[in-house]
This record gives C-alpha cells, sequence and structure tokens, in this order.
C-alpha cells in the first residue's frame, strides 16, 4: 500500500481515530465507583466552590489543554472545514501526550466569525489548564489569539504563529554563531507575509534582529511603504513595511544574510540563492516543498549554506513538536496565566543549547545511525530526542516565574525528577540512584575506555557530577575521539594507557592473585595490558572505586578477569546478574538472567540476598518470590523442592529482613488477586517486586519476554555478590546505560559495609 492507503489504515483500525478516554483511579469495586462519581464527588465539589484554585487539586485541569481549530488553514489542504480537521486536531493531541504526558481535547469549531470563537473557547475556560489554537487561517487567527488572551486567565498560543517562530529562531541562534555574524546586524528576507511569517519576524525581533533589518516579501512582492500608504497591505503587515522601492523576492534576496520561507514551493532559483551575503542562512520552510531545494541550495554556491527546511529528510527539520508540547508543559507545571515572550525566548535558547550537546545513541539510530553533531547540518535538535522535555519545559517554567506570569513556584531540580517521572517508572528510578551517585561521585574505571561509546559517556559522567571517570585505553584514540565528537570537559579526564604506563606494579598484583591458578610472571605482564584486567587490577587495588565492561566483549567473556581478580564478597560465593524492568507505575527485578546456569537452593538463596540489598539501593523495599511451575507444593519434585527449600532457608534466617516466599508461579507472584485471594496464607504482603527465577534459561527468557512483550523498560544488567563494585555492559549498550550503570557503581562504592 501507498501512504495514503497505510493512513487510511492506521485511521480506520478499530477504535476509529487516535485517542481515548482513560481513568486514572480505580473503578473496581463499589466503593471505588463511589468516590469516583456519587455521593463521593460532592466533596470535591464543594472544595472547588470555595475555591476555584483547588480545580487544580481535585480535577484534570492542571493537565488538560484544548485543542481549537475551525479548518480553515490546515497545513497542505488549506480551508476544509472543521469536521475535516478533526484527524489533525486528534493527532495534534498524541503529541502533545507522547512527547509531554499533557492530555487533550479536541475541539473543532464550525464557525468562521472570530468573535463567535472568542466567546466560545473563553466559555470553556473551567474545563482546561490551557488552550492551543490551531489551522485558523489569518488575519482572523491574530484577531482571535488577541481576545482569547485579553478574556482568560489560562495559556493561550496559536501553535501556527508561534511555534515556527520559536523553533527557528533556535536554529537562527545556532546559524548566525556557526556562520560567524551578528544577530544584530543580519540582513533577514521573508518570503511570505501570513501569520507564521509575521510572528516568526517579530520573534526574532526578540532575540536581537533589529526591524529595520527585515524585508517581508508577499505575492506581490516587497511590503513596502508606499504599498501600506495605498491601503495594499493590511495592518498586520505594515509592522514590516520598509521604506525602500518596490521590487521582488529577487530583488530582496540580493545581499542578504539569511531566508526565511513561509510561503510557497520552488519559487527562489540557485541564481538567487548565489546572490546573497557569505555563508547564508536559507530557511525554507514551505511545505510539503520547500521554496528551494535542500540539495539544490547547498550545491549553488562554494562557501557555506546553512539550510533548514520543514522536512524530515532533509536536516535541520523545524518542526513544531519541538514546541509546543514543552512549552505548554512548563506553563501548565506553574500554572501560567498566560504565555508570553519571555516564555517563548527561554525555549528558544534552550533548544539553541541542547543542539550543542552530544546526541543520545536512541536519537541516532531512529535517524539511520549516521553521526549527528553540532554544526551546519545540526543546529536544532531532532524531534524524538527525549531530553528536549528536560531542557525546554524548566526553561519555560522559570521564565514563567520570572516574568510574573506563573501562579506557583517550583524546585528546579525537583521538578526535572518530576518530569523524568512522566516518561516512565525507569528514569524515576535512575533519577534517585543519580542523585545518591552525585552526593559523593567516585572514581570509575571504564575497562574499554578507548571506545567511542565510553568516551562520550565519561564527558556526561563528569558533566553531570555523577562520577569521576578513569578512562582505560589507547590515550591517541581517545583524545582522537575528543576531536571529532567536539567535546568539551570541563575537567580533563584520568586516561590510563597500557602502552605508556608503567604496569610493574600492576603485574605483580595479579601474579599474586592468580600464579596459584597457573599464571606465570611473562603471562601476567601480558595479561595486565587487556584492559579487563587492568582494571579488575586497579579495583581490587583500590586505585578506583569501581568498573565497567563489557561494551565490546561477549558476557562470560568480559565477566571472566573480574571475577578471576575481585572475586566474589566475604560473605558470598556467588554473583549473579540482575536486571530492573519498569512497566508504567510498576517495577520487578529480575534475578539470575546471565551468570549462574542452574542454581541449587543454597545459590537461589544467597542471589536473593544480594537482589533484595540491591533493590534497596534503588529505595524500594524489596518483596521475593522465588518462581517455579508450582505453587506451594502443588506439584512434588527435585525441581519444585528446590525453590522452596530457598524459600524456607531465607525465612528461617533471622538477618533477613523482607519479606520472601515461593516455590510459586509467576502470576501468582505479580498478581495480587491470585496470591490475597487463593494464596491468603503467603508471606508476601503485596505481589513480588523481586522475580528470583529457577535456573539462567528461565531468568534469560522470562525478563527478555517481559521486555518485549510487556513493554517494559529495562536497566541492567547489574551485578550483585562482587568483592567490589563491577558491573558489565551487553555489548552494544547505548551511552545511557553506560552512565545509568556507572551510577549504580557509584552507589555501590558509598557504601561503606559493600556486600553483595
Amino acid at each position: 500500500m501507498g501512504l495514503e492507503e497505510d493512513a487510511l489504515d492506521y485511521h480506520g483500525r478499530e477504535p476509529p481515530g487516535k485517542i481515548e478516554i482513560a481513568t486514572t483511579k480505580p473503578t473496581n469495586t463499589q466503593h471505588d465507583l463511589s468516590l469516583a462519581y456519587s455521593p463521593g464527588v460532592a466533596a470535591p465539589c464543594r472544595e472547588v466552590d470555595a475555591d476555584p484554585e483547588r480545580a487544580y487539586t481535585y480535577t484534570a485541569k492542571g493537565n488538560m489543554v484544548g485543542v481549537v481549530s475551525n479548518g480553515t488553514a490546515v497545513l497542505g489542504l488549506g480551508d476544509i472545514g472543521a469536521q475535516a480537521s478533526k484527524p489533525v486536531m486528534e493527532g495534534k493531541g498524541v503529541l502533545f501526550k507522547r512527547f509531554a504526558d499533557i492530555d487533550v481535547f479536541d475541539i473543532e469549531l464550525d464557525e468562521a466569525d472570530p468573535q463567535a470563537i472568542i466567546d466560545a473557547v473563553s466559555a470553556m475556560e473551567p474545563t482546561f489548564g490551557g488552550i492551543n489554537l490551531e489551522d485558523i487561517k489569518a488575519p482572523e487567527c491574530f484577531e482571535i489569539e488577541a481576545g482569547l488572551r485579553e478574556r482568560m486567565s489560562v495559556p493561550v498560543f496559536h501553535d501556527d504563529q508561534h511555534g515556527t517562530a520559536i523553533i527557528s529562531g533556535a536554529a537562527l541562534l545556532n546559524a548566525v554563531d556557526i556562520a560567524g555574524k551578528d544577530i544584530s546586524e543580519i540582513e533577514i528576507v521573508f518570503s511570505g507575509a501570513g501569520a507564521s511569517a509575521i510572528a516568526t519576524a517579530r520573534f526574532y525581533v526578540s532575540l536581537g534582529v533589529r526591524v529595520e533589518n527585515i524585508t517581508m516579501c508577499d505575492s506581490s512582492g516587497i511590503i513596502t511603504r508606499e504599498r501600506g500608504e495605498a491601503g495594499e497591505v493590511n495592518e498586520f503587515k505594515r509592522e514590516f513595511e520598509r521604506d525602500t522601492q518596490d521590487g521582488t523576492l529577487s530583488d530582496a534576496m540580493a545581499g542578504a544574510d539569511v531566508f526565511v520561507g513561509l510561503s510557497v514551493g520552488g519559487i527562489v532559483s540557485p541564481a538567487m540563492i548565489r546572490s546573497m551575503a557569505d555563508d547564508p542562512i536559507v530557511f525554507a520552510m514551505a511545505n510539503p516543498d520547500p521554496e528551494i531545494d535542500y540539495g539544490v541550495a547547498k550545491s549553488a554556491r562554494d562557501d557555506q549554506v546553512i539550510m533548514a527546511t520543514g522536512r524530515s529528510d532533509y536536516p535541520n527539520q523545524v518542526n513544531n513538536v519541538l514546541g509546543f508540547p514543552f512549552i505548554f508543559r512548563g506553563a501548565l507545571d506553574v500554572r501560567a496565566d498566560e504565555i508570553n515572550e519571555e516564555m517563548k525566548i527561554a525555549a528558544a535558547r534552550a533548544l539553541a543549547r541542547l543542539a550543542r550537546e552530544d546526541v543520545p545513541d536512541a536519537v541516532v539510530k531512529a535517524y539511520g545511525d549516521d553521526p549527528i553533531q553540532f554544526g551546519s547540518e545540526y543546529i536544532i535538535p531532532k524531534p524524538v530526542d527525549d531530553r528536549v522535555l528536560f531542557e525546554v519545559a524548566p526553561a519555560v517554567a522559570q521564565a514563567a516565574i520570572d516574568s510574573g506570569a506563573a501562579r506557583t513556584e517550583l524546585d528546579p531540580d525537583a521538578y526535572v525528577e518530576h518530569l523524568e517521572a512522566r516518561l516512565g517508572k525507569s528514569r524515576e528510578l535512575m533519577r534517585v540512584v543519580l542523585n545518591k551517585a552525585k552526593s559523593d561521585p567516585k572514581r570509575v574505571a571504564l575497562a574499554e575506555g578507548d571506545d567511542e561509546k565510553m568516551v562520550r559517556a565519561a564527558h556526561q559522567l563528569i558533566e553531570e557530577e555523577i562520577a569521576d571517570p578513569v578512562l582505560v585505553g589507547e590515550r591517541e584514540l581517545i583524545a582522537g575521539h575528543i576531536e571529532g565528537l567536539g567535546l568539551e570537559f570541563d575537567t580533563e579526564p584520568e586516561i590510563v594507557d597500557p602502552e605508556e604506563t608503567d604496569l610493574e606494579r600492576e603485574a605483580t598484583r595479579l601474579h599474586q592473585l592468580r600464579r596459584r591458578k597457573g599464571v606465570t610472571r611473562r603471562e601476567a605482564e601480558e595479561l595486565i595490558e587487556d584492559g579487563n584486567y587492568l582494571s579488575s587490577v586497579l579495583v581490587e587495588r583500590g586505585d578506583v572505586d569501581a568498573m565497567l565492561t563489557g561494551l565490546t566483549h561477549h558476557y562470560p567473556g568480559a565477566l571472566r578477569p573480574p571475577l578471576q581478580v575481585v572475586g566474589t564478597a566475604e560473605n558470598a560465593d556467588y554473583a549473579a546478574g540482575v536486571y530492573m524492568l519498569t512497566f508504567g507505575d510498576r517495577v520487578v527485578f529480575c534475578v539470575d538472567a546471565t551468570v549462574n546456569l542452574d542454581p541449587d537452593e543454597s545459590v537461589l538463596a544467597e542471589i536473593t540476598r544480594h537482589a533484595a540489598e540491591l533493590v534497596r539501593r534503588f529505595d524500594i523495599e524489596p518483596r521475593a518470590a522465588l518462581l517455579s511451575y508450582s505453587d506451594f507444593g502443588s506439584v512434588e519434585n527435585e525441581g519444585t523442592r528446590k525453590p522452596r527449600r530457598a524459600a524456607d532457608a531465607l525465612r528461617a534466617d533471622p538477618e533477613v529482613d523482607f519479606e520472601v516466599d515461593g516455590e510459586m508461579q509467576a502470576d501468582t507472584a505479580v498478581v495480587d488477586e491470585i496470591l490475597q485471594g487463593t494464596y491468603g496464607f503467603s508471606s508476601l504482603s503485596e505481589p513480588a517486586n523481586v522475580l528470583v527465577f529457577p535456573n539462567l534459561e528461565a531468568g534469560n527468557i522470562g525478563y527478555k519476554l517481559l521486555q518485549r512483550l510487556g513493554g517494559a523498560e529495562a536497566i541492567g544488567p547489574m551485578l550483585v555478590g562482587m568483592a567490589e563494585p563491577v558491573h558489565v555492559l551487553q555489548r552494544g549498550d547505548e551511552v545511557k546505560d553506560i552512565v545509568n550503570l556507572a551510577g549504580v557503581a557509584v552507589v555501590d562504592a558509598q557504601e561503606s559495609d559493600y556486600t553483595y
């Protein structure tokens, strides 16, 4: 099928459309329903009646945006009317929810009169925390937005105007820097004089562009004072009339530093690009076809052309999804009464800053694995970059507070944690660990330190003050990565290059540890040049506090050196691998998924204790279930007796201070109705959050099924049972995985009584 057929099938599958309403509170019992509706609902009604601001406490208003349109200017489709615009407005709701966890009602009004729209929308203020106007034609859109802003005390934002302005404004800030130009001196030409173009020109002035340096062209040519006085242009266009002679777009572009296209495709020629000033900036944003093709513009001249379009198949896509979800998120979270110029500027500057930072692997993969680095082909972040939420929303919220638009204040650090929780439980839990790590960073050896990902992780660890990384690897390779990636370190990372470092002491220690395992002195001298063995000796000697390895090795091969050198803890005979899996508001830890092939009951008991200690690192109280295919003796054989005996031993141990039970089936362990309803005698007061599998095969299969079919986010494997903090990455892990495990390792090292 073609794109159109695919889209129709996508929208038409049951249930039709793209959105639905979901409940956020339990509705399973009569008591639940009596709280949700009558008679319980009377209590919050009285509270809101006494103080309308309590609507933000007792209703969904504070996270609810109305997306309003009359369908008179739908992108690429024109005036198709309110009903036909509904798929677009539903799509807008999807983007709000996907990128910023904001709920939306789409409101399509079959009305052309601006005053009638103002009356209708303002009457709905009790419903919404904010209003997003969409696809309303100019000049009516200006009147509608101004009227609603005057009458409503919640943020009103016409995305067609301000979204493009903010995103392209961020691109402009970086483009002028790359081109070596002064924003207050650049000459800008606009093709198009509609709502988006006028709002964008106004916003550029807010960013520092001089209004007299802006030349705006409509379909009749340059907007001049003479045309304005003759009544040929409306009041909004007159704001940017120039005291110059009439001329065409081609005339206006000669000598210009910046071209901004918000008009129609194919109206700019290579000759017009060649007529511009040195290193021109070309924002050809008409959709679906830009004013000039990306490749044509880039090849039109020999010097640098910094180009942006509205298309995703070219670099530097000016996509409004980089703005409105996060701007509203910040505005809603401080209960702002408007989205003002200061808030919009803060959003643009936050986006511009983010484009200069290292790009996460997940974003690179989403765009074909080609390198993405700040420069002429990457001046604004990609829409799928989760970090936009954590940069833009806080910047907007703070600007609202500083400018007096906010009705509440917030703690910046706590707010970032709140935003991370919106993106999933795993981010919330990792923030707990990373905050602990930041309180007392430790030295972490990165055994494959000359790998590009390790270098990038080291940069992030230093920048966020999570750890003091020690890169073990070839210095020249590491320096090459730093230069090639354009990384700037506030504190240069420590490098241990085996080829240039005297390793006599480390080789001696390795020989001492392994000489009764068949390792000769000469073999120790050879082995110590391997980053895995060298890092293992460094952590065993206490020269570093922790180590990470495994990025470029199979798990067993990466685990072998630290097991041989560091070994297990004094109270441990076995190590184990633990995955943390998060599902919405629920988290489970799967044990053992990487190390022990067929553990007996004593091994199961031991690794359960170690896993429980790990779980408490995340500020979670462990409840362990030893899994089997039987429930509490329903099947009697050696396989079922093994987890049962392990659970019995743990419950009998006076030092075990967490809930544990088994043997039990997986659904018994995690479903409260089964656990409490059928097996009320169980030692578990609530469903288990530590799932101990009977063998490696079951553990590996189980966690992967949960991850893939259950949609869980996985963090790990985290290694428990070692004498010192050691963690083994999965081969090919992303930078965020390295940073997360480094954070876990630091928290491990902070524990003076490190025991697992």
